[in-house]
């Protein structure tokens, strides 16, 4: 009998999964993130992978808004049919395309509502009862695990960005912030990991978070997780996890709280023959399938109620109409 693919068995698992296994997958992670070659991630001044990643300029790119615990959304995306019979899939491991996410994997959203209120009492009750929080729990932790493994098996053409839900600690500090939206989900989460995983395994963890990077350089398209605060420079985003204010600027940015034309800046500075060059970002949501921001340049495409995701062709411009679409909900169909 043939294996099941585990990152069917990671949507499949209706509980968290076993600590032991889910940090050592985060340790392999971490291990290749930290081994990414300098033509890929440029070092920093520490002699690591940078905060920005280089992708393969011929390749056509697929791009993942904000994910929150939506493993249905993965792997639809990779099953997803293409020309000649191929999968998404297949044509990553043939290395015939790439895929960018730009970040935010725990923490699901609205549609999480009463859970999370179920939750939050669970979490005052220090957890005594915490059938809510598992199941949260469950689905954030098996999205990360599909990264993880999609990390491993496609490095060159696999990229997962920092967001700001990338905080497992729930830290102030480094450029992050405890986050809270529907509840105390930071806290929550940390709370939870504290007493059924432990320290050790909350270390490992965020060793996994702190090896992202932040920023993406594509052929025709620049991209981060937020709108950037600023027109960092090269250097700043290689370096930011020596930068706190980069990190913040990259994953928390509101809309309207840019400097004015920072969008534009950076293009002109990492894609200066670009004529047409756009700037992708999550973190905010768009009633649709996107908004354009900053003239047409800036692309918002998180639609937490779709499964929306970007096409980039490297032999022709973007056209937002023709390349940013919805794909279906085909996880029970691959995971029966």
């Amino acid at each position: 009998m043939k294996p099941r693919n585990p990152m069917v068995t990671a949507f499949l698992r209706p509980d968290p999964p076993p600590a032991k296994g889910y940090a050592a997958l985060a340790d392999a992670a971490t291990a290749v993130l930290s081994g990414e070659p300098g033509y890929l991630r440029p070092t920093d001044s520490r002699g690591l992978p940078g905060g920005l990643v280089r992708l393969d300029a011929g390749l056509p790119t697929i791009i993942v808004p904000d994910l929150h615990a939506r493993t249905g959304f993965f792997l639809s995306l990779l099953e997803s049919p293409l020309p000649g019979g191929w999968t998404v899939r297949d044509a990553l491991a043939a290395g015939q395309l790439q895929i960018l996410c730009l970040g935010d994997g725990f923490h699901a959203e609205a549609r999480a509502l009463d859970r999370w209120r179920a939750a939050l009492e669970e979490y005052n009750g220090g957890y005594r009862r915490h059938a809510a929080m598992d199941q949260e729990m469950a689905e954030s932790m098996a999205l990360m695990e599909t990264v993880m493994l999609a990390k491993l098996s496609y490095p060159r053409h696999f990229h997962f960005l920092k967001g700001n839900h990338e905080n497992v600690l729930n830290e102030e500090g480094g450029g992050n912030h405890p986050f809270y939206k529907f509840a105390l989900e930071g806290d929550m989460v940390l709370g939870w990991l504290k007493k059924f995983y432990g320290d050790e395994f909350l270390a490992r963890y965020a060793a996994f978070e702190r090896a992202l990077p932040l920023f993406a350089v594509g052929g025709r398209f620049l991209a981060s997780h937020a709108e950037p605060e600023r027109p960092y420079s090269e250097e700043e985003i290689v370096n930011a996890r020596s930068l706190p204010d980069v990190v913040a600027g990259l994953t928390w940015t509101d809309n309207g709280a840019a400097e004015p034309g920072s969008v534009n800046e950076l293009l002109a500075c990492f894609l200066p023959t670009v004529a047409r060059a756009r700037f992708f970002t999550g973190h905010r949501v768009v009633p649709n399938l996107y908004r354009e921001r900053s003239g047409g340049a800036h692309l918002q495409i998180h639609n937490p109620n779709k499964y929306v995701i970007a096409w980039v062709m490297p032999d022709r411009d973007v056209e937002p109409s023709l390349d940013i679409g919805e794909i279906r909900d085909i996880s029970s169909r691959v995971a029966g």
